[in-house]
């Protein structure tokens, strides 16, 4: 039985490697979702600059990986191409990403280099779900492989069977064949896999408890952040005006929806609203949804009142999409206003989105990842005049700025309690 493995297993590692590249090459789409969308776009500036074609402005091409690995070095170096970049991009300080090989950083270059802008194509008359965007064919060439093993594990039980049919006639006595499920090292092979699956099964579980990254909640009703934010340019703290000076962003209640829809009560259908499932959705019936919900007598244009005069108004149950662990605090205040950071940085491409979903894992090491990148308005604020030892680096030009982490970020007890 032995023989016959060592026979299949050259031909098994010959379709492995066939279909490499389809199994292990970097998803540049995938890698610049998950680390670089909520900064950058393809082919504008956004907190950093666009992304397509960037490399032909590089110094060299490990002069890239170095920026990618840790932007801040190559600042403090004094790297003209560095300091040009930061200071063009108002002194915010691009995230260091050591964790990101040579080969996935050019995957996303190349994938942002090929990045055409999606055609903005009205759907067909009477159809109510848009086409679903194409894929990645990975999926293709691994069902190509498992087909393979299929057909060679079939050709070899017919060899095998064939074999023993002309021994048979030959008079040639045949080797009796041991089932592999009572094979030893059919079993400890088996075994051990189990126990490495089931361990990384449980550890992952553990790791990724509580966190509902690209959680995307059915809201009671569709408003669209693309249409608002993107289309409309409307100032993220006007509705959420606590982001600037308190913990909490505020959801805003629906009175300061109507201080525009008294007069917009209609919806001209210019931008399609497709939901993720590619449903549409009717924008005027959204905007009735909001009236019955504010007390909006859309006739006599003022709200329903009831007999003292107080307003018959329903609060709009929104469910939340950004939930943090009871033991973490967070003060939308401390990074809005104090830290300068862009709401993109967390929320991703909030002005492109029909519907909200958690962009960004939420999780400790991505913000601990932000903490030791991220420099924070050190020679402005009196906050930080007691370290005097950066101060007089700054000065004499031995650092070019001062990160969250050197001022406590990363200390446990700043964001638990």
């Amino acid at each position: 039985m032995f023989r016959y493995l060592r026979g299949i297993c050259p031909l098994f590692v010959f379709l492995l490697l066939c279909n490499f590249s389809a199994i292990a090459a970097p998803d540049g789409k995938a890698i610049f979702m998950s680390n670089c969308a909520s900064c950058h776009n393809p082919l504008k500036d956004a907190t950093g600059p666009a992304l397509q074609n960037i490399d032909k402005g590089f110094p060299t091409k490990e002069w890239g990986y170095n920026w990618v690995h840790n932007s801040s070095a190559v600042i403090a170096s004094g790297d003209p191409t560095a300091v040009a970049i930061y200071n063009k991009f108002n002194h915010t300080q691009m995230t260091a990403f050591p964790q990101l090989s040579k080969e996935e950083i050019d995957a996303v270059l190349k994938y942002v280099d090929e990045y055409k802008a999606p055609a903005a194509a009205a759907p067909a008359a009477g159809a109510g779900a848009s086409e679903a965007p194409a894929d990645s064919n990975g999926w293709l060439y691994t069902v190509i492989t498992l087909s393979l093993l299929v057909l060679v594990v079939l050709l070899w039980r017919a060899n095998q069977t064939m074999k023993r049919a002309a021994n048979d006639k030959e008079g040639i006595a045949n080797e009796k064949e041991m089932p592999l499920y009572r094979s030893k090292f059919v079993i400890a092979i088996t075994s051990i896999i189990i126990f490495i699956m089931a361990g990384y099964w449980l550890v992952n579980g553990a790791v990724n408890e509580g966190r509902q990254q690209n959680y995307q909640p059915k809201q009671p009703i569709f408003y669209s952040h693309k249409v608002h934010v993107g289309l409309n340019q409307i100032n993220c703290l006007y509705c959420h005006a606590g982001a600037e000076k308190s913990r909490q962003a505020m959801i805003p209640s629906s009175n300061i929806c109507m201080n525009c829809h008294k007069q917009i009560n209609s919806y001209s259908k210019e931008h399609p609203l497709i939901d993720a499932e590619g449903q549409e959705h009717d924008g005027t019936a959204e905007i009735k949804k909001l009236y019955a919900y504010a007390g909006w007598n859309e006739e006599k244009k003022d709200y329903n009142r009831d007999a003292a005069g107080n307003i018959l108004a329903t609060p709009i149950q929104w469910t939340k999409v950004h939930n943090l662990p009871d033991h973490v605090y967070f003060n939308h205040s401390q990074h809005v206003k104090v830290g300068q950071v862009q709401c993109q940085r967390c929320h991703g491409q909030i002005q492109e989105m029909d519907e909200v979903f958690q962009f960004a894992p939420l999780s400790m090491g991505w913000c601990i990842n932000c903490h030791r990148a991220t420099e924070v308005q050190f020679t402005t604020n009196n906050y930080y005049s007691i370290f005097e030892k950066y101060h007089e680096e700054l000065k004499s030009g031995k650092r070019t700025g001062v990160t969250e982490a050197e001022v406590g970020g990363t200390e446990c007890q700043k964001c638990h309690y």
